[in-house]
């Protein structure tokens, strides 16, 4: 999880919330996991006629200004990640007229 590019912190997590592994910003963050598993509750919850019972998600992304969270479930386990967004150089020039 450390050579993801971008990366700030990483959670590793149970299918019930308890944390396996963690790094960088989210070392050991119960709180963020504990997100991140209600989120997850909540998606897997969401109108079951229209998306049908076994069909899951593959990927959450949450995007903020300057950095977003991926979330995404293999092997029983929660993988979630958080990295920086690079603006483009074009974005951080100013002109003041």
């Amino acid at each position: 999880m450390e050579k993801i590019p971008d990366q700030l912190g990483y959670l590793i997590l149970t299918e019930d919330g308890a944390v396996l592994e963690s790094g960088g910003e989210l070392e050991n963050d119960e709180r963020v996991a504990t997100i991140i598993t209600d989120l997850i509750s909540l998606s897997n919850s969401i109108d079951p006629v229209a998306f049908g019972p076994e069909e899951k998600f593959k990927k959450i992304s949450i995007t903020y200004d300057d950095h977003w969270f991926v979330i995404c479930i293999s092997n029983k386990k929660i993988y979630v990640v958080k990295r920086s967004i690079q603006s483009s150089p074009s974005e951080s020039i100013a002109v003041n007229v």
